[in-house]
């Protein structure tokens, strides 16, 4: 199949007509019409059946949907990187940032950054942590900032600040008057836990297995945010960064030190091979200065 093919099946399986197809390719449909015969006739297969005055995708449609698919994504991100790089200027920068880091700490620095430079534009996505590769590698982003990145070759570190990890409950779930919860009282709660948090997640596991404790995960989500909008509605604790934690502070949640402490490290992070432009390097700056004029989450007991 070729290319204009790939578009004109992928165009008439998703938007479930010819006409549907034609407008979202911008053309007309009897161009349409003859481009899926030509690739009917060329595979020697039929890919839509006529049912009543609506076309439905044949099982080999449907075969053949999931390869054009991923064919069709990789055209995607490849015209995103195409993209980027000719809005890659001095005066553009293109962050990636973790949710929760986007709550506060993103906007403050980029509020900070853009008084003191206003001609730059920003262009910010969510990354979850098995994303920071890939976003800088297909040069979605020039700039990530994350936890505890992985320790790839490629990748330039630099540690802008440490953080805690703070358990946050209902008020009323935890006795009143506590500031500090051994890990080993959460046993046998009911625990909103996050997935696919990286290490974070693993300093989480490791303190359950240390302390021998069982809880009982009865929700799993993807990002601490949401485990956070849960435990507000009710759905257990959870065992969140501090940056969630402040943000949820607001929302009439208790906030809890853990012990033993879990500490992990922000980081800022690009490609060796890529390095940053001198504003990228200010908005490092701007943001380690933010991270560093945090007040304390917790204050000094007297």
């Amino acid at each position: 199949m070729r290319l204009r093919q790939i578009e004109v099946f992928h165009a008439v399986y998703a938007n479930g007509s010819i006409s549907a197809a034609a407008r979202a390719l911008n053309v007309s449909q009897p161009a349409v019409s003859k481009v899926l015969r030509h690739t009917e006739t060329q595979l020697a297969i039929r890919l839509f059946d006529l049912v009543r005055g609506r076309l439905v995708p044949t099982d080999e449609a449907h075969a053949l949907f999931r390869e054009v698919d991923e064919v069709f994504g990789r055209i995607a991100s490849l015209q995103q990187t195409a993209n980027n790089l000719r809005n890659s200027g001095a005066g553009h920068l293109r962050i990636g940032v973790v949710p929760s880091l986007g709550l506060e700490v993103a906007p403050a620095a980029i509020a900070a950054f853009r008084a003191k430079h206003p001609g730059v534009t920003f262009d910010i996505k969510t990354l979850h942590h098995n994303d920071v590769l890939r976003s800088l590698y297909e040069r979605e982003c020039d700039l990530a900032i994350g936890y505890d990145p992985p320790d790839q070759p490629r990748l330039k570190l630099k540690k802008l600040a440490s953080a805690d990890l703070v358990l946050i409950a209902r008020p009323g779930t935890i006795p009143q008057g506590t500031r500090t919860l051994p890990i080993a009282a959460l046993q046998g709660m009911d625990l909103v836990s996050v997935t696919g948090s990286g290490p974070i997640g693993d300093l989480i596991a490791a303190a359950f297995e240390k302390a021998q404790v069982d809880v009982r995960d009865i929700v799993s989500v993807s990002t601490y945010y949401i485990a956070a909008a849960l435990v507000r509605f009710g759905s257990g604790v959870a065992i969140v960064d501090e940056f969630t934690a402040r943000s949820m502070a607001s929302q009439g949640l208790d906030l809890f030190s853990v012990s033993p402490g879990m500490r992990f490290g922000i980081h800022a992070a690009w490609l060796e091979d890529r390095p940053l432009s001198k504003l990228g390097l200010r908005f490092v700056a701007a943001v380690e200065q933010v991270l560093q004029g945090l007040p304390p989450l917790f204050l000094p007991q007297t």
